[in-house]
């Protein structure tokens, strides 16, 4: 199978997510030119977000390195895929971005231990944690912020666990009108994802499609000076080793 290519599979994706694997359909292989991808989950059963995880952001945002996870969400309606379009609200003046190493829960389940978790991954992807800084920063919660209509790009597709030597060493980037404005490692994490699991499963039961963004690194718009705030006509591209490049255009709200 060449990388221009999609093999159609049998079910969605959270009965694959759940079967930890994927069957192929008994037909010809699609040319990937030839269909438009959506968001690999696009209404997932949980959209979790972590802030203030990456070392190098915490400092920039002069911040102290959290003792436990920063935890929040997004509202699952607001996710997008590759190639669609972030609408800036004209409500906020101050859009942000940043790129995120996401994963995929798998098997699902309750009080799971740091040393299993990862056996309950089903594999990884990218998002952009699109954020309205002055709606964020407005009160102690960040969800009003963070969960604007096509504020979670994610894509272009999931990547099994079995691809991904170490999700730990993955180079990460996010580049806008051709400048890279995020640039950093995912050794950076201050929670590594079996940490991210065993904490959030004493809360809530994780489900197979459920879908853990892990944290932005330092460069994004509101730490530089003079700030960066996305712009209609920019168009973003957050790229991660092994996986592969998400991009997205922007525009203003009609």
């Amino acid at each position: 199978m060449s990388g221009s290519q999609v093999l159609p599979v049998r079910g969605d994706m959270l009965s694959v997510c759940a079967a930890g694997r994927a069957e192929a359909e008994a037909v010809p292989p699609l040319e990937l030119a030839d269909v438009k991808l959506l968001a690999p989950i696009p209404r997932p059963p949980k959209f979790i977000c972590v802030g203030l995880n990456y070392r190098d952001h915490a400092a920039e945002a002069k911040m102290e390195v959290p003792q436990v996870p920063t935890i929040f969400n997004k509202f699952t309606n607001v996710v997008i895929g590759p190639g669609a379009t972030i609408v800036l609200p004209r409500v906020s003046a101050k859009p942000d971005y940043e790129a995120e190493l996401a994963f995929v829960i798998g098997r699902g389940g309750r009080y799971i231990p740091a040393a299993r978790a990862m056996e309950h991954v089903f594999g990884y992807s990218i998002v952009n944690d699109v954020s309205a800084r002055d709606f964020q920063n407005a009160t102690s919660q960040w969800l009003m912020g963070k969960t604007f209509d096509t504020f979670a790009p994610m894509g272009p597709w999931i990547v099994t666990k079995d691809e991904i030597a170490d999700p730990h060493a993955l180079d990460i980037s996010i580049e806008i009108g051709g400048e890279v404005l995020q640039k950093s490692n995912t050794r950076e994490l201050i929670f590594k994802i079996p940490q991210l699991i065993e904490y959030i499963s004493q809360v809530v039961t994780l489900e197979p499609g459920d879908v853990v963004a892990t944290g932005t690194p330092a460069g994004v718009g509101f730490a530089r000076k003079p700030p960066r705030w996305l712009r209609p006509g920019d168009e973003t591209v957050v790229r991660i080793q092994g996986i592969g490049e998400l991009r997205n255009p922007v525009a203003a709200e009609g």
